[in-house]
């Protein structure tokens, strides 16, 4: 079977920068609803679209075609205060708890569909720096894939515009295998948990 709209694509990949530093090689495939649903970078399904099992191709994305250009104003200082103990450079959180300006330059109308997710970079007595950029923002990234499986998706499964079973994966996030959501008010969010089986890519 051949990759067309509405297929389920089971994608081995391996993520490395531009100077072939490996940032990603999963054990396992991730799994994605191909046909401009958003599982996968658009240049990627691009180069899937008609594509059989055993495929096999490396491409590069600029930064303008993966994670986007490095945003400076994304970037902020907020008092410690306002997170919760233990504070970890690394730790994730989903936009600024209790940020009272919500971004007086919101230059995208639809940042607000998707909530930021911050990282945090550093974290002193009294502050702590956070990164709303995602960590590959800015970097030309180069992708080998190899197709692993083709099916038809279910009308369930384009219904939902994600395989069955398969949670949102974003992909080049770090791992914070250790840390569970314990429902605080802004828990850190672990966004690339290598648990979850099959995944897909956003």
């Amino acid at each position: 079977m051949k990759i067309e709209k509405n297929t389920i694509v089971s994608l081995r990949y391996k993520l490395t920068d531009a100077q072939n530093n490996v940032i990603e090689e999963p054990d396992s495939p991730m799994v994605y609803l191909h046909g401009g649903y958003e599982g996968t970078f658009p240049k990627i399904e691009t180069l899937l679209d008609g594509q059989d099992i055993g495929y096999e191709a490396s491409i590069q994305l600029e930064p303008g075609e993966a994670f986007g250009e490095y945003d400076p104003e994304l970037l902020k200082i907020e008092p410690r205060t306002r997170f919760p103990e233990p504070l970890e450079v690394g730790m994730q959180f989903e936009g600024i708890p209790d940020a009272d300006e919500e971004s007086a330059s919101a230059q995208e109308p639809d940042s607000d569909d998707e909530p930021l997710i911050y990282t945090v970079t550093d974290v002193a007595d009294s502050q702590v720096v956070l990164d709303g950029n995602h960590p590959l923002a800015g970097m030309a990234l180069r992708f080998w894939v190899q197709v692993e499986d083709v099916r038809a998706a279910s009308e369930e499964e384009i219904q939902n515009r994600h395989p069955e079973g398969g949670e949102s994966f974003t992909f080049g996030m770090p791992n914070d295998d250790g840390e569970d959501d314990d429902g605080e008010e802004f828990p850190s969010t672990a966004l690339g948990s290598s648990s979850t089986n099959p995944r897909t890519l956003h």
